[in-house]
């Protein structure tokens, strides 16, 4: 704590990258971010891959990204900006599916900031980092619909239905159940997470804790 990690050596403090699903529910982040931004829209659980995959492993796959702009602070600022080329797949199974149907294709590629900048800006105030943290890098979407990285921009906040097998959908339900996989093709081998997959119980009554 009180030591700020800089940018040129924030890649040491990073083991590996994981699928994350961090569960957000719109409909309470809708009511919450104006003006205080999400809270308990985002705090209530969190569904991780089950492969750690190496930045080292990842390293063949490695992609330059664009400058950005506008210019970032100095503290942020990489001389080599970079990425990896890894194609995420995200699907769901509703509750009266009998298979899972694809609502996005997206690629961690269109991140806007790399990890280093993260690391930096995360402990630039002297936060501190301990082993074993995970930090999620923000919703993964690209530049057209189906590359989308949620419900909330794929429904345009929930304006619109969209197509998902033979059914129409706004948001998740109950008993819905959601999966994200990434496999990164290499030549004569593939790596892959493992599947990020996370099923929605019903909850009890809001009344029950009031």
């Amino acid at each position: 704590m009180g030591h700020p990690v800089k940018i040129s050596e924030a890649e040491d403090y990073v083991f590996g990258v994981v699928l994350l699903n961090d569960w957000s529910a719109r409909d309470v982040q809708t009511w919450e971010y104006v003006p205080l931004g999400p809270f308990n829209a985002k705090n209530f659980a969190t569904t991780i891959s089950p492969w750690i995959v190496t930045l080292e492993a990842l390293e063949p796959f490695a992609v330059s990204l664009p400058a950005q702009d506008p210019k970032p602070l100095p503290y942020l600022k990489e001389d080599n900006l970079k990425s990896w080329d890894i194609p995420i797949t995200v699907e769901i199974k509703s509750k009266n599916a009998k298979e899972f149907h694809k609502l996005s294709t997206t690629n961690y590629k269109y991140m806007y900031w790399t990890i280093n900048q993260q690391i930096a800006h995360h402990t630039v105030t002297g936060c501190q980092l301990n082993v074993g943290d995970i930090l999620g890098s923000g919703t993964i979407s690209g530049t057209e619909p189906e590359a989308y990285g949620s419900l909330f921009e794929l429904t345009t906040n929930g304006k619109k239905k969209i197509k998902v097998g033979e059914q129409e959908m706004t948001w998740i339900e109950d008993n819905d159940i959601v999966n994200m996989h990434a496999e990164i093709k290499g030549n004569g081998y593939m790596i892959g997470f493992g599947d990020c997959s996370g099923e929605i119980l019903p909850a009890n009554p809001l009344e029950d804790y009031c």
